[in-house]
């Protein structure tokens, strides 16, 4: 991506809008060379200051689109500001109507059990001219042997992709993203959470006014108590010290 990046902590984060990620990724798939779509939000920034492979994995990403308010007013602080938050929740079906109006075909990894083919049925009834050409829901880990990672890259070539949406978590389907992405060239690879889930309808949105004013977060926690609690009340807040080193290291600079 070419353009404007706003780095903080370890991820870089592309100042881009919906319109101008959208025809990114467009330009990606043109290009035929491949590629690695990530949606930053303050837990992957606070991952990747803990881990060095989401490090690594950010460093190399085609596209970063910030997934978070709280960063998106973080910006503001720097020299680059981002324009919008581009949600993956959002981003995911917009690039999906432009896969069914470009003829792209469509490959769906991961997700809860049945979620994948849940959300393949909904949008045979709402985008039929949307080819999903595979669907695999195997258990994956970031430490699979060669072999076992080859099992999943097989039907991913035989089906001949241009994109690849892998719902896998952070920060497995980043660093499994990155691993995998120059052996499947020219395919594009997209890390999208829980957004398989919004698509199939089996887990809920927060209400729009509750994303804009930066607390999604609050109505998943409330969701899933016993899952997310310690990523919201433990992990998230160490954006804070992230942000502090950022804005240090910005001042020693000038």
């Amino acid at each position: 991506m070419n353009g404007p990046r706003l780095v903080l902590g370890p991820v870089p984060i592309d100042a881009v809008t919906m319109g101008q990620a959208l025809d990114a990724v467009e330009r990606m798939v043109d290009a035929g060379e491949g590629g690695a779509v990530f949606t930053p939000n303050v837990d992957h920034i606070v991952i990747a200051s803990e881990d060095s492979r989401m490090r690594s994995a950010y460093a190399r990403a085609s596209l970063s689109i910030v997934d978070g308010t709280p960063v998106v007013w973080a910006s503001r602080l720097f020299d680059v500001v981002l324009p919008e938050r581009v949600a993956g929740s959002d981003f995911v079906p917009r690039i999906l109507e432009r896969a069914a109006a470009r003829g792209w075909r469509v490959y769906f990894l991961g997700g809860a059990p049945g979620v994948a083919r849940v959300a393949r049925d909904k949008l045979r009834e709402s985008l039929p001219a949307l080819q999903v050409v595979g669907i695999d829901e195997a258990r994956i880990g970031t430490d699979d042997p060669p072999e076992a990672r080859e099992r999943v890259l097989a039907p991913i070539r035989d089906a001949r992709p241009h994109l690849v949406f892998v719902a896998l978590g952070a920060p497995k389907q980043e660093i499994w993203i990155d691993r995998c992405r120059d052996d499947m060239k020219p395919m594009v690879f997209f890390g999208v959470g829980a957004s398989l889930d919004f698509v199939a309808g089996t887990v809920p949105r927060a209400p729009r006014w509750m994303a804009t004013a930066g607390m999604e977060w609050i109505f998943r926690l409330s969701r899933e108590p016993r899952r997310l609690w310690r990523r919201y009340l433990v992990q998230d807040p160490k954006f804070l010290l992230v942000l502090v080193r950022a804005l240090r290291d910005r001042r020693a600079a000038l």
